[in-house]
């Protein structure tokens, strides 16, 4: 050891020679450390000497109570500093968490619609119902009589979220339900041997007459789910009392597209047929929509109708006009209701709500339903049931998602590929009506059997392509997201997305088309750079979700799943994965749309003001 290192170690020459313990060693380092200190130090470690001397003493080792005067943190272990920074950090990021959640909880307030669902004259009289529409139906003895536990595993193993006061229990079977023969062999012929979840739970309480809020994934029987009480009401009360001359309707569907409107009028004429097969009266059923002959629905509203499937423009139209009323109307169904009010509805629905002259039971279906649907629905309906199959907005796990990097200019002609990966019918989405023109017209001139439609077409044309489609004499529909909303294809193998649409709702319900009543289908998709990141994200996450293949380009992306449980993940007003509410794309896009509608009428007042 050099004289250096003695010196270092605080050991005279005398003790170079002989070996000093390492403790000792120590011990003489820190009381020359200490004597080298100030002053006015020194006193303050008195008590520091006086416990080196005394550990030495006693043998204990001294570097303990010598560190303390040195570090505040001295007397720890390593790891039980890196735990309790660990623990700290944690605490941090809790309380930032939920000082967030209440910053979004605040927005969601601003920007919730709290009274769209209600009439004019309910909310100038401050009318309102406490107790939900009474009807004739009850629950099966041999299932009211069952433990609750029993509702609750049902629930359980098949994923049904429920939420409210006094929810019926769910019911696994049509008989069990009290349905007519008629109906359970019509559902039979349509291979519907037994309910699915959202129509386990949803149709006892339709039919107990509650209000409700249903969310399911595309292709799970939300449609049946809500017309078929409806078709029972209707039923029960031509039985008792035949509908007269230009009276009804007693049950009123909204729909946001004259397709999905048309399916779902003649979804219901099929029960009506069956019943009259079996010795029941007809229970009439009319689609008012825009694009056909007002005069052939005049000419259904004259005989007495029961059920009235409509367009908010139509409709409005013939209301404002007394062709008909709704008086007698105690049913009221919004199906797709999210993508109405984005599609901006709102006035059009206050405006049919006042028409209205009595309670209703009122009931809201989608696929994609954020809280700020959910939350201004609850505060309009009277003791609503919730009804949730999944995750609202989820995609169903049955397709198979594929997205693929495509340039703009290389996209048309990469749709013959992608077309080749499954045999026909297949979908195809583009958001701009040119677009399917092009596309169209390129399918056309490959020799490739393809029909298409969009809303500048004329609404002949739009269903005869439809019809061509769904027979199966054409192979290829190309359409913009008036085909996305709610549409039922028998078998289609394949929806390709030529472009991504500019939310991930309309993502959902686009490749809903496909892998529908558990049935498999395939989705693809070409993305670029011209997309939103934010828009990528919420993808990027759907897929994680689905437990699909991320590409690569998508992996690169950053941002973690948003944090929650079950249903609540995700952005409350979009319902997208990759962000949350506080700096949501689509929230922000509608308030600077308000921001500049506001200026321009300010503007236009001014200028009127003037002249």
């Amino acid at each position: 050891m050099s004289k250096r290192e003695n010196e270092s170690e605080g050991l005279s020459d005398e003790e170079e020679s002989k070996y000093v313990p390492l403790k000792e060693r120590k011990r003489k380092l820190i009381e020359k450390h200490l004597k080298s200190l100030p002053s006015s130090t020194l006193a303050e470690d008195t008590n520091s000497r006086d416990s080196v001397a005394s550990s030495s003493k006693s043998g204990n080792s001294v570097i303990g109570p010598v560190f303390e005067s040195i570090g505040p943190n001295s007397h720890l272990s390593l790891l039980d500093q890196h735990n309790e920074l660990k623990r700290k950090a944690t605490h941090q990021k809790e309380s930032d968490r939920e000082k967030q959640i209440k910053e979004e909880q605040k927005i969601l307030e601003s920007v919730a619609e709290s009274r769209a669902l209600l009439s004019f004259t309910e909310l100038a009289k401050g009318i309102q119902y406490n107790d939900p529409i009474k009807t004739s139906w009850t629950v099966p003895k041999c299932i009211e009589n069952l433990p609750i536990a029993r509702h609750e595993e049902v629930r359980k193993l098949t994923g049904i979220y429920v939420d409210g006061e006094d929810i019926p229990p769910p019911i696994v079977s049509f008989k069990d339900m009290k349905l007519p023969k008629f109906v359970i062999n019509s559902l039979k012929e349509r291979g519907i041997v037994r309910p699915t979840p959202i129509q386990m739970q949803g149709l006892p309480a339709l039919l107990f007459g509650r209000d409700l809020i249903g969310i399911a994934y595309t292709g799970s029987g939300k449609t049946l789910a809500f017309t078929l009480p409806i078709f029972m009401f209707c039923l029960e009360q031509e039985c008792a009392m035949p509908f007269g001359r230009e009276e009804g309707p007693f049950g009123l569907i909204i729909c946001p597209s004259r397709e999905l409107a048309r399916q779902t009028s003649l979804f219901i004429k099929e029960f009506s047929s069956a019943g009259l097969r079996d010795g029941f009266p007809e229970v009439r059923v009319l689609a008012c929509i825009g694009g056909e002959s007002i005069k052939n629905q005049i000419e259904t509203i004259k005989r007495g109708v029961h059920i009235v499937v409509a367009t908010p423009g139509r409709l409005i139209d013939m209301l404002d006009k007394k062709i008909i009323n709704l008086n007698i109307c105690r049913y009221l169904c919004f199906d797709e209701a999210d993508r109405m009010i984005d599609m901006g509805f709102e006035e059009e629905v206050r405006n049919i709500i006042s028409f209205f002259k009595a309670q209703r039971q009122t009931i809201l279906f989608s696929a994609t339903m954020p809280k700020k649907i959910q939350n201004f629905a609850k505060s309009a309906l009277v003791k609503p049931v919730t009804v949730n199959v999944g995750r609202a907005g989820a995609a169903s796990t049955n397709i198979i998602q594929e997205v693929e990097y495509v340039k703009p200019e290389s996209r048309i002609p990469h749709l013959l590929q992608s077309l080749q990966k499954t045999s026909p019918p297949v979908l195809i989405f583009a958001e701009k009506k040119q677009d399917v023109d092009a596309i169209h017209e390129y399918l056309l001139m490959k020799g490739v059997e393809a029909v298409s439609i969009h809303g500048g077409k004329e609404q002949e044309e739009r269903t005869w392509a439809i019809d061509k489609f769904k027979s199966g004499e054409k192979d290829v529909l190309v359409a913009t997201d008036v085909a996305s909303k709610g549409l039922d294809f028998a078998d289609i193998q394949h929806v390709i997305n030529y472009d991504m649409p500019e939310d991930i709702e309309n993502y959902v319900h686009r490749i809903g088309r496909t892998g529908r009543s558990a049935k498999t289908g395939m989705s693809t998709t070409f993305v670029n750079r011209s997309i939103q990141e934010a828009v990528l994200l919420d993808l990027k996450h759907l897929l994680i979700e689905a437990k699909q293949k991320v590409p690569e380009f998508l992996q690169n992306l950053g941002g973690e799943i948003p944090y929650g449980e079950g249903v609540n993940i995700g952005c409350t007003f979009c319902g997208g994965l990759g962000h949350r509410i506080t700096n949501c794309p689509k929230l922000e896009a509608q308030q600077s749309k308000t921001a500049s509608n506001l200026g321009r009428k300010e503007y236009l007042a001014k200028g009127s003001a003037d002249y």
